[in-house]
């Protein structure tokens, strides 16, 4: 069972949580942005200063065979062995590669995530979901394989920009979308643009316990988990569509954008109320702006959700909702209305 810490003294609980575990070789995996922003302030551990430093390269455009491999080339070069244990002190990238390093390494090593962004913390960090991106498609190859330990300090999220701490609030309107109304409402009343980060740190927990409570309930995604992925099939095919364009996009900010065409569906289909529609998708415009698409993108796009994991037989598969909290999985949607969806966003974003 993946155990979260909610950390309030960072070096003290990572020690705590790696003498709990039995290991030979301890290995730490960062990458360029968190060696700099983030090292420090878990460098006087002695047990950090104990572990062989491995770093790959930063953003999402990284999540590749390639820094995998590295990965694999120094823990080989490095005399890791299958009782070795691998610490990830970075976003959702860094946990996802990292995590799947740890998953494949001698059939799999033990392994903590330590995320250092409000989006790994809410999301990639927790639940066990590993990968890389691969052939233009985000996350096409993985495995599940959660973390011993992962945890959670704020201390990290201060080094955040204000499009950081943006991309992984998005997950957390998710979170709060398909568990219930109070929680929705409290994340869209809380200022964004004036962060009180205790304030932030209660709401992150909260919406850490929504994905642990659905992802023990299903771990491996076969029913109740795919309610995680409310936003994603279109969120994927955006980021999937920037990057064939060689200009990725922040992964919250593509969930943000999904979330608005899904809720569509979700109105369509299974009836969500046209109120909280509209509420939501006056928060994520008014705090994250438009990914701009036109007409001529929507076969692209279509096409690009076909290669989603969550499809079977040729069928492009949503999370949708009947009402907050009310979650409709397996639901789907021909190209005529996705692309009517797709109108929808662009309206609303005043593209």
């Amino acid at each position: 069972m993946q155990q979260i810490i909610k950390s309030d003294n960072i070096i003290e609980d990572i020690e705590k949580a790696v003498r709990s575990i039995n290991y030979d070789k301890l290995y730490l995996l960062t990458d360029q942005n968190t060696v700099i922003n983030c090292y420090p302030l878990i460098e006087k551990s002695r047990i950090i200063q104990e572990a062989v430093n491995i770093s790959i390269p930063a953003d999402d455009t990284n999540k590749t065979v390639e820094n995998l491999c590295k990965v694999w080339r120094v823990l080989t070069e490095k005399g890791a062995t299958r009782h070795s244990l691998l610490i990830n002190l970075g976003g959702g990238m860094v946990t996802d590669l990292g995590g799947f390093a740890a998953a494949t390494f001698k059939r799999g090593i033990k392994y903590i995530n330590i995320p250092t962004t409000l989006l790994g913390a809410v999301d990639a960090a927790v639940g066990g979901k590993t990968g890389i991106n691969f052939e233009g498609y985000k996350n096409e190859i993985g495995s599940f394989y959660p973390a011993d330990y992962v945890i959670i300090s704020t201390d990290f999220f201060h080094s955040l920009g204000h499009k950081g701490i943006l991309s992984g609030y998005a997950e957390m309107i998710k979170h709060a979308l398909i568990h219930s109304e109070s929680d929705l409402q409290e994340i869209l009343s809380f200022p964004l643009n004036d962060i009180d980060y205790s304030r932030l740190n209660e709401l992150v927990f909260r919406s850490v316990g929504i994905k642990r409570e659905i992802v023990e309930k299903d771990p491996f995604e076969k029913n109740i988990r795919k309610a995680l992925n409310l936003g994603h099939t279109t969120a994927h095919a955006f980021e999937s569509f920037a990057i064939s364009k060689s200009s990725p996009i922040l992964h919250g900010y593509a969930v943000a954008w999904g979330i608005i065409v899904e809720l569509y569906l979700s109105h369509r289909l299974c009836g969500f109320p046209k109120d909280k529609l509209q509420e939501t998708v006056r928060f994520i415009q008014q705090n994250y702006g438009a990914f701009d698409i036109t007409c001529d993108n929507y076969e692209q796009l279509y096409e690009i959700t076909g290669h989603d994991k969550k499809n079977q037989g040729g069928i492009i598969n949503f999370t949708l909702l009947s009402d907050t909290g009310t979650v409709q999985i397996d639901q789907t949607a021909d190209k005529e209305l996705f692309f009517e969806a797709l109108d929808f966003y662009r309206d609303s974003v005043g593209l």
